[in-house]
């Protein structure tokens, strides 16, 4: 069948869109309002750039409710700094629970029982409980609409990528020590690790690019 985006409501293009584009990985992030008040919010439409520089990226939604920016987006506007937390299996109710639309100003992590580790070189604190934290500085920032359903982009330069010592060694994150998560469609989610397989990347032909 054929769908055109265009002719949905856009609650139902975000559930076409969520569940075609999937696993996706999970940016925990932790922002600092003006005030030094932190902030902590998951989202699943995430990922990486490029390397050299390091930037990363993730795309916060407006809020479905009434249509206005979420506090995370807010917050980096303000401070032009974020930090990402990869989420692991152990913490991924915690995590969850920040999820839950509180009023601007509230700690995600009190509300949800999660410790702030300090970052060294960004003001927002890193969740303790995660393993692999990504500190960024906001590179750029694009936004696409602003009614319910539109969102922004937001792209992250890495200045420090804080890992937990046992899971680093020869210049690898050990992913089965790490254990993340991803999210699937609804209210599912997904153990990156609990099937793998391998596939090797064929060389190409002798004389072509």
């Amino acid at each position: 069948m054929e769908i055109k985006p265009d002719s949905l409501a856009w609650k139902d293009a975000y559930k076409l869109l969520i569940g075609s584009v999937l696993p996706r990985p999970i940016a925990f992030v932790s922002t600092v309002d003006a005030e030094g008040n932190a902030n902590l919010a998951p989202f699943s439409f995430f990922t990486g750039i490029c390397a050299d520089p390091m930037l990363i990226c993730f795309a916060p939604m407006l809020r479905g409710t009434d249509g206005e920016k979420k506090d995370t987006l807010r917050n980096i506007e303000a401070t032009k700094e974020f930090v990402i937390n990869v989420v692991s299996e152990d913490f991924a109710e915690q995590m969850n629970n920040t999820a839950i639309e509180y009023q601007y100003g509230v700690d995600e992590f009190e509300a949800a029982g999660l410790t702030k580790a300090a970052s060294t070189s960004v003001k927002p604190p890193r969740v303790k409980e995660s393993r692999v934290h990504l500190e960024c500085e906001l590179h750029e920032l694009l936004h696409f609409g602003n009614e319910p359903g539109a969102g922004s982009l937001v792209i992250g330069k890495v200045k420090v990528v804080q890992v937990n010592d046992d899971l680093y060694e020869s210049g690898r994150i050990d992913t089965e020590k790490l254990n993340p998560i991803g999210r699937m469609a609804g209210q599912n989610y997904t153990k990156a690790i609990a099937e793998t397989f391998t596939l090797e990347r064929k060389k190409s032909p002798e004389g072509l690019k």
